[in-house]
């Protein structure tokens, strides 16, 4: 199911969700014009969960077996924390962009209208930090850079699921043939986040699963589940309207 836009109103602007999606589309187009450099970015800016076990367990130091993957012997700690940020805006191609892009502006803005600027931007690291941590928990000797706002982005969809569970979502459906259908929201990501945690299970029981280029499903589980959990502890809007249905 491609959900394409939402009928849940809003008041207020949602600046802070528009810059994000600016940023994001910028940081991409400046990754295209590095060509084949691009992978360097990636390898220097992306999540790699092996450098922070390292730091985080190995005080750095790399054991032998990883030597050759990690291609060091010592990481520095900014070198595995700070791709925990980057590694939130950058992006694997235009079709990872667009999709990460479009939910971020069907759902985002309504998590920001109930949160407030500030602190959606706070919600909104915080998401992208968790799912980046949850992957490494779940894929702690990976050497695989993971990119992407998706965890960030899930977080918002998590919130969302909480906040707007009756809203309806234009859904695309393609079966046997396409069909367009308005659908509750809690259908549409509660189905979303049943598939990422399907896909997670069955890419750690994989062999190898969680050192092979793929999709990181587990910071995706990781970012709904923390949405969930902020968005009942973040100081709410005072709200303007009534919504439902």
């Amino acid at each position: 199911m491609i959900p394409l836009k939402d009928d849940a109103p809003r008041v207020r602007t949602p600046y802070v969700n528009y810059t994000l999606l600016v940023l994001n589309t910028l940081v991409f187009l400046f990754e295209l014009s590095l060509g084949q450099q691009n992978q360097q970015l990636v390898d220097a800016l992306g999540t790699v969960p092996a450098r922070l076990t390292v730091v985080l367990f190995n005080h750095g130091y790399v054991p032998w077996n990883l030597v050759s993957e990690l291609g060091t012997r010592y990481v520095p700690p900014i070198a595995a924390i700070l791709p925990i940020f980057t590694s939130m805006f950058l992006h694997g191609s235009w079709l990872h962009l667009i999709f990460n892009m479009w939910a971020l502006w069907i759902f985002g803005d309504n998590v920001e209208d109930r949160l407030g600027h500030a602190w959606y931007l706070l919600f909104y690291l915080l998401c992208g930090v968790a799912a980046a941590l949850f992957h490494t928990v779940l894929n702690l000797n990976s050497t695989i850079p993971t990119v992407g706002a998706s965890g960030a982005i899930a977080g918002v969809m998590g919130a969302y699921f909480l906040l707007y569970p009756r809203a309806r979502v234009l859904t695309l459906v393609p079966l046997f043939f396409v069909f367009f259908v308005w659908l509750p929201a809690w259908i549409v990501l509660g189905y979303w986040f049943v598939a990422q945690f399907l896909s997670g299970a069955a890419t750690s029981i994989a062999v190898h699963g969680g050192n092979q280029p793929g999709i990181a499903f587990w910071a995706h589980v990781g970012g709904f589940l923390t949405g969930m959990l902020l968005i009942k502890l973040f100081p709410a809007r005072t709200q303007r309207y009534h919504y439902g249905w």
